[in-house]
């Protein structure tokens, strides 16, 4: 019997059909992830198509993951107050991605001047996350992500949201307030423009990105952690105000040989506290609801290891964030739309980093329309983009991941489409393509690479159960 040798594509797409088939068998939707076993509810309560909330699951949310309807086990004192309040059924959950990069030209080999790297990444797993996420006490709950990393062949923590909510009157308008501790700057927050939970929820990783990106829109992802206080009045005017400060993971003090105190060995260490901000307002009518807000930072950041920069002493890089965001959406029986934007402006005021310009600015726009028909075919068109000031020092050339001209502007388009068999099952086909990346759209890194090179075919399979 001879043995035919099949591509990443081929096998992806083996998978595909595979689980397609049996999807057509499947009479009801269903949903197991530890949010559903708590509130007895399918995932369309909470969201449209995972991980996008609907108005009832950022309502969960602001109150801090703590609706149930299982039985708990429970406690009280001599006051009659609770002092404890378990689910009998522990809030753990599983999710599993994997997935296949295919880039419209190779990259080059790392190692062999005129040898290309291989194309058609398989990541199985791409990412395996495991979830305590659920109700802790009365008024207290958790989304605790712990994540395994193929890249680095280890588990560590991913997004981490730790709340108290309580609940009130004001003047006869509903009050919902809390506390939130997290460690990632807008990973607490309930709509879907803002960076942590904005489209595209599952992206390659084996793929060329660009350049630059706003201190808020990912750079502090799991290298911080804050705490924020916040209030939703009336279900329509939200509040939020807190900072952040630097915690840094995977990290060794070299004197301690243990995650120690951050000295001169560390990169990009805020000093002090970052301020943080939000204010949203929320319209709810009907089958729609619009939303219309604003966030941000402030940070001073000590950039370079084994310089003058110290954590505590020296000079710093200076980062305003202020953004804008948008979200529209449209529940019906069969149709689901969402339109979600948001524009990021970054003003740096560099004093540590020796570059062309001492104060540099960063745009970044993303605009987002999302379909489903009956929560089961749809998908997602988005229109990207970065732009700010040419700094040479700040965006050198580089192969691929460089600049020529030192500009950090990028342009493209996403277009993505999903089946969903089952309410917690995903399979997608989302393709990229770039007009400009890295400020330029033909040879922008000086070494003959065009954007259009960076175009990327990204199939994926996303469970979580």
């Amino acid at each position: 019997m001879t043995l035919r040798k099949r591509t990443g594509w081929t096998w992806v797409m083996a998978l595909a059909v595979a689980v397609a088939t049996m999807a057509m068998s499947a009479q009801e939707a269903f949903a197991v992830p530890s949010f559903a076993r708590q509130t007895g509810q399918a995932c369309e309560a909470c969201h449209t198509v995972f991980p996008e909330l609907t108005p009832y699951g950022r309502l969960f949310k602001l109150n801090a993951y703590v609706f149930t309807n299982v039985k708990n086990i429970t406690d009280i004192n001599a006051q009659k107050s609770s002092t404890l309040s378990l689910t009998e059924l522990p809030p753990i959950s599983l999710m599993f991605l994997a997935s296949d990069t295919h880039i419209n030209k190779a990259l080059p080999d790392s190692s062999l001047p005129s040898g290309v790297a291989q194309n058609d990444t398989i990541g199985f797993p791409q990412q395996v996350s495991f979830f305590y996420a659920g109700r802790i006490a009365p008024d207290f709950g958790a989304f605790i992500q712990l994540t395994y990393d193929p890249g680095a062949n280890s588990v560590g923590i991913d997004n981490t949201d730790l709340r108290f909510a309580d609940s009130g009157t004001l003047q006869s308008l509903g009050l919902i307030y809390g506390l939130t501790l997290n460690n990632n700057p807008t990973s607490q927050d309930v709509w879907n423009g803002t960076p942590a939970w904005g489209y595209p929820y599952a992206t390659f990783r084996a793929a060329p990105s660009p350049a630059a990106a706003a201190l808020i829109d990912g750079p502090l992802a799991q290298n911080a952690a804050g705490a924020t206080a916040y209030l939703m009045l009336d279900k329509t005017f939200y509040f939020e105000a807190g900072a952040y400060r630097s915690a840094k993971v995977g990290t060794t003090n070299k004197t301690l040989m243990a995650p120690g105190p951050l000295d001169s060995e560390f990169t990009n260490v805020i000093d002090g506290l970052a301020p943080y901000w939000r204010f949203a307002y929320e319209h709810p009518w009907g089958k729609n609801s619009l939303e219309i807000g604003t966030y941000g930072i402030h940070s001073s950041i000590r950039p370079n290891a084994g310089m003058t920069s110290l954590v505590t002493s020296g000079p710093t890089d200076d980062y305003t964030d202020a953004a804008l965001d948008a979200q529209y959406q449209w529940i019906g029986e069969d149709n689901l739309v969402t339109l979600a934007a948001t524009w990021i402006h970054e003003f740096a005021t560099r004093h540590a980093t020796v570059a062309s310009n001492v104060n540099d600015s960063l745009d970044t726009l993303r605009a987002t329309a999302t379909y489903y028909y009956q929560r089961r075919y749809g998908g997602s068109v988005q229109l990207f983009q970065t732009t700010g000031t040419t700094d040479p020092l700040v965006y050198p050339a580089a192969a691929v991941t460089g600049s020529r001209n030192g500009s950090p502007d990028t342009r493209g388009l996403k277009f993505e489409f999903d089946y969903v068999p089952w309410l917690n099952t995903k399979i997608g086909l989302q393709y990229t393509a770039y007009l400009d990346f890295n400020g330029a759209s033909k040879n922008y890194d000086g070494f003959g690479r065009n954007a259009s090179d960076n175009n990327t075919l990204y199939a994926f399979l996303w469970t979580a159960f």
